[in-house]
């Protein structure tokens, strides 16, 4: 139920990121389509209720309860980055809005983008790993809990290598074709 329920809030967000963007821009009702745009976390809180009460249902913790905080730790750090990003393009296509801005290919003003997309990951793994520590507890018993505890490993892993990432554009800033 819960791979479904990952895939149905996937989906979901981008048929409300279609329809609330169809709604400001081609219905010309922006309010409309802000409010439908609003509505996307109430998928993330779905999903939410929905793996608690199957855990508490008595399902074994297993990578699939993992994924969902993952998937919902992600969704809260880069959902509203997605939307500004699918907003910026659709306003420049059919609205006459200017060219989205694209991100700094070099230099400390690339470094600087991605010690921000770096911060996005963090806090994601750190979402993902909060939640699966209250799944932990909540579950109780130590012999199921290893499913969960492993995905905090992976969330940890997850942060340390964009932190290294972002430290990379850091250390050696890419330098333009003018500059090299």
């Amino acid at each position: 139920m819960i791979i479904g329920l990952i895939i149905a809030a996937e989906i979901g967000f981008w048929v409300l990121l279609a329809a609330g963007l169809s709604l400001r821009y081609l219905a010309k009702m922006p309010r409309l389509g802000a409010a439908v745009l609003l509505c996307e976390p109430l998928l993330e809180v779905v999903l939410l209720i929905a793996t608690a009460i199957e855990l508490k249902g008595g399902a074994a913790p297993g990578w699939r309860h993992g994924l969902a905080a993952v998937y919902i730790g992600f969704t809260v750090t880069h959902g509203h980055y997605m939307i500004k990003w699918a907003d910026g393009h659709v306003a420049h296509r059919l609205a006459g809005g200017p060219p989205p801005v694209k991100p700094p290919r070099y230099g400390m003003a690339r470094a600087l983008h991605e010690w921000k997309m770096a911060a996005r990951a963090v806090g994601a793994a750190a979402i993902a790993a909060a939640l699966l520590q209250a799944a932990v507890r909540y579950v109780g018993a130590a012999d199921q809990i290893v499913p969960l505890r492993d995905w905090q490993t992976k969330m940890a892993l997850v942060a340390v290598i964009s932190v290294i990432w972002a430290l990379t554009y850091t250390l050696w800033p890419k330098k333009s074709p003018a500059n090299a």
